[in-house]
């Protein structure tokens, strides 16, 4: 960057004069201001993450270049916003500060040769845990009891809110003194949460009651926290892990790793998927690993930490103002943005429901280009007040089709119009109807060419019959031109229907009959789910084929046989009911059985001793490969999941075990070993 000349001269910073980067640095300033309190005291962000993060590199990047226009009250020489005036306050002994991020891979080579240079070359150790997006809190213990518990606040101060922390169940009143006594005084430090079906539930309790809604998990939990009635957190479903350490007196540790371990033997949560990493290569390697179970997690996480493990070295490398050097969030790309709704239109999907979807200004989230997001229904559109025009909240969680938050109503000019369903079904015409007691407004007629082309495109997807290579607009080009008028019919194509249509020569035409016929041998919950029967996603279509074990039984089966199924409820016995009475439906089943599709029929379960049970695996077994010893769980009647949860009736250990048998430890859920689980189905 070019020099510039002090004393009031028009100094060059490529073509932009000092005076002017003052201007843009307290412009920047002010609207970081501005989302700090939305984001910390209101609860109420306006924009994504991502944008605030972008602002505040924005604002670090200019205070670097002009340290001299650095003033102590800019958002960079501090942590957060200040605390709500209805809470008293708590001082943090030793600050509560935030961490440096990193986007780029890049910026995480960095960080590690910034730090074994302030080690004078000696390598550290890394500790790697998943990033809670939440509400960070610090917890007093004296001699094992609790006794103040506070929010971060602005870092230095934060807000009482100890009554409502020892409503958390999973937070120690008194910390366990079985194994090692802890300190005579220790400031732990966590992040309180909300688990996404939990957010969800209290969203639709909330709306029940024309409150307003929160626009992410993270606001849920912060919102529950700051109630000024305990009672009303307590009704809250929070849950906290915790990461670190404030002061101690009576205790020396050595490693932050020795820290989590001393945690899990006090009764204090710590993340299931914490790692020792001993390079920044296996920093990496742990960031790509949490990037592909994100999406798996029951909480949510915007990115993982990093942190020198060894504690001498972390008082070695010390800290700045509002960051200490040791350690690292590496951010995950955002899954929220803010965009403009050009437009609304209506799609059409296989069941006839009639879905608006919102035509958006193109906008990155999560490393994808988004123009579209679906805005669910009428109702949804009314309760939101989202007009076309309006400046919106959209957020983007792995494949899930990309939904808008929230409005920024502050961002209306007058000009947005208001949107309503048509009367008719924009592709065939019909008149739309609108059952009672449903919010979706759907189009009656079967024959809808729309619904048709859905209703293919489920039947030819990845999780159903998975056809390679029939795309979406195959199944137009198909249906348009006349040679597909049900589903059964794709095993009637030839290759000569192929070579009519734009795109197709002779080895592509026969790639698509050979992937058609692929397909044939299927499973029977790929084959329910592929039928599109109305609330049967693929978790039921597998409950159902473990069940039933064949479509013929299924077929047979009463509506109170179905809903003797835990997963089920009337309405959806009536609709799988309803479904297996209709002759088009049953006609399409049996043609497909002629043309050749079929599935491996499954047992039946024999008896019922493991009724109602839940099973986990881990480690190696000796006597049953991990398939054997699911079928002998779901013959009695149990069910097996690849996941401990805290309705998981026994954790099976074998050898080697991994993971899922810490997490048994923490949710308090039985173990057992490889014999007793023998004594069990015998």
């Amino acid at each position: 960057m070019d020099d510039f000349v002090e004393g009031g001269e028009v100094v060059s910073m490529g073509n932009i004069s000092k005076e002017e980067v003052k201007k843009e640095i307290e412009k920047l300033r002010k609207e970081i201001r501005y989302h700090d309190y939305r984001y910390y005291v209101l609860d109420e962000p306006e924009i994504s993450d991502a944008e605030y993060d972008k602002l505040m590199r924005r604002l670090q990047e200019l205070e670097k270049e002009f340290p001299d226009l650095v003033t102590p009250d800019s958002p960079t020489q501090r942590v957060g916003a200040p605390p709500r005036e209805e809470f008293g306050t708590v001082r943090h002994s030793i600050p509560m500060l935030s961490l440096s991020n990193a986007f780029e891979e890049t910026e995480v080579y960095d960080f590690d040769r910034r730090v074994r240079k302030g080690l004078n070359g000696k390598k550290p150790e890394y500790v790697a845990e998943p990033k809670i997006d939440g509400l960070a809190v610090e917890i007093v213990y004296e001699r094992g009891l609790m006794q103040v518990g506070s929010t971060r606040g602005d870092g230095e101060v934060g807000e009482d809110v100890t009554e409502n922390l020892k409503t958390i169940k999973s937070i120690p009143l008194k910390l366990r003194d079985e194994e090692i006594p802890p300190p005579r005084l220790i400031e732990v430090r966590g992040e309180v949460y909300m688990r996404r079906d939990d957010f969800h539930r209290l969203n639709q309790e909330r709306e029940r009651r024309g409150e307003s809604l929160f626009a992410n998990p993270r606001n849920a939990a912060a919102g529950s926290l700051r109630q000024l009635d305990p009672k009303v957190t307590a009704s809250r479903p929070l849950g906290v892990f915790f990461y670190g350490i404030g002061r101690v007196e009576g205790r020396e540790f050595k490693t932050h790793w020795e820290i989590l371990q001393s945690f899990l033997k006090w009764g204090l949560v710590v993340n299931p998927y914490v790692e020792l990493c001993s390079d920044i290569e296996g920093c990496i390697n742990y960031f790509n690993k949490i990037s592909e179970i994100r999406e798996k997690l029951d909480y949510e996480i915007d990115g993982v930490v990093f942190k020198v493990n060894q504690l001498e070295y972390q008082r070695r490398l010390g800290e700045i103002s509002r960051s200490p050097r040791w350690a690292l969030a590496y951010k995950f790309p955002s899954i929220q943005a803010t965009t403009r709704i050009r437009d609304i239109k209506v799609q059409v999907g296989r069941t006839g429901a009639l879905t608006p979807v919102a035509i958006l200004d193109t906008v990155e989230i999560g490393g994808a280009r988004v123009s579209r997001a679906t805005l669910h229904n009428q109702d949804e559109i009314e309760r939101k007040d989202i007009r076309i025009g309006d400046t919106v909240l959209v957020q983007r969680a792995g494949d899930v089709i990309p939904e808008v938050v929230k409005v920024i109503k502050e961002k209306r000019t007058g000009k947005e119009r208001k949107f309503e369903l048509p009367p008719y079904c924009p592709v065939c015409g019909t008149k739309i109807s609108h059952p009672s007691g449903e919010v979706v407004a759907r189009c009656p007629n079967i024959s809808c060419p729309a619904r048709l082309k859905e209703s293919i495109k489920h039947f030819a997807s990845k999780q159903a019959l998975d056809i390679e290579g029939l795309g979406d607009k195959i199944v137009e080009a198909l249906v348009d031109k006349g040679f597909v008028k049900s589903i059964s019919d794709l095993y009637r194509l030839k290759k000569e229907d192929f070579l009519t249509l734009e795109g197709f020569a002779e080895k592509s035409a026969q790639n698509m009959i050979d992937a058609l016929e692929r397909s044939k041998n299927t499973t029977l919950d790929r084959l329910l789910y592929g039928l599109g029967i109305r609330h049967v996603g693929q978790h039921l279509a597998r409950v159902l084929a473990e069940r039933f074990g064949d479509i013929e039984s299924l077929a047979k089966a009463s509506e109170q046989q179905l809903l003797q199924i835990p997963e089920i409820g009337p309405e959806v016995a009536a609709s799988i009911k309803d479904f297996f009475t209709s002759r088009e439906n049953l006609r399409v089943i049996r043609e497909l059985e002629k043309l050749g599709v079929r599935y491996e029929k499954r047992e039946k379960p024999t008896g019922d001793k493991l009724k109602g049970l839940t099973f986990v695996f881990t480690g190696e077994l000796d006597n049953f490969t991990r398939e054997e010893a699911k079928e002998k769980v779901e013959k009695e009647g149990g069910k097996v999941s690849s996941s401990v949860s805290r309705r998981t009736s026994y954790v099976v250990v074998g050898k080697n075990p991994g993971s899922k048998l810490d997490k048994a430890r923490r949710y308090g859920v039985k173990t057992i070993n490889e014999e007793e689980f023998i004594r069990l189905i015998s």
